[in-house]
């Protein structure tokens, strides 16, 4: 039994040090700005580079969801039954399972917020009007996959280039 208790805090308290790695870190939208391959720049943003109003409330989720496994970890140190501090088994018991809904909410909170700011840019990254997220994507002339395209012209027997149409222009996802 205690080797289970052991293992289940080591894997909350690493579970922890993920969630604020993963609350802290600068990749959660990384934005590619490359004019040619050699000249090619990312951009990299986290939860703390914007203000918008998804991203505050993707802040604050991960922030309670940081705050509740800090208190999970610390409640299911006080709830093992190798420790001495604690009180009786019954209190120890008592306390171990309130750690467990601790780390659920943790866990919710967390998943809320990722999936959350996951769904923002995925909606925005497909849609047709937003241009903020699509500067990457530019037109690059005849270099273009679009306009190396040929087509056969009647019995002439030449193939000749054709121009690309008017849809795909500087914000084309080519």
């Amino acid at each position: 039994m205690s080797r289970a208790q052991i293992s289940a805090l080591v894997c909350g308290i690493g579970g922890f040090g993920a969630l604020v790695a993963a609350t802290t870190s600068n990749e959660w939208k990384v934005t590619t700005r490359a004019s040619s391959v050699i000249t090619a720049t990312w951009v990299y943003q986290g939860l703390w580079m914007n203000c918008a109003g998804y991203i505050q409330a993707c802040r604050g989720l991960m922030i309670a969801a940081v705050s509740l496994g800090f208190f999970g970890s610390i409640f299911a140190l006080f709830g093992m039954k190798c420790t001495k501090v604690g009180g009786s088994d019954k209190a120890k018991a008592k306390t171990a399972c309130l750690a467990g809904v601790v780390f659920i909410l943790s866990g919710l909170c967390s998943m809320t917020g990722c999936s959350l700011y996951a769904n923002k840019i995925t909606t925005e990254f497909f849609d047709p009007l937003f241009m903020e997220q699509k500067m990457g994507y530019t037109y690059n002339g005849p270099t273009s996959v679009m306009s190396s395209r040929t087509k056969y012209q009647g019995g002439e027997g030449d193939f000749k280039t054709t121009s690309p149409s008017k849809q795909f222009d500087k914000n084309a996802y080519v």
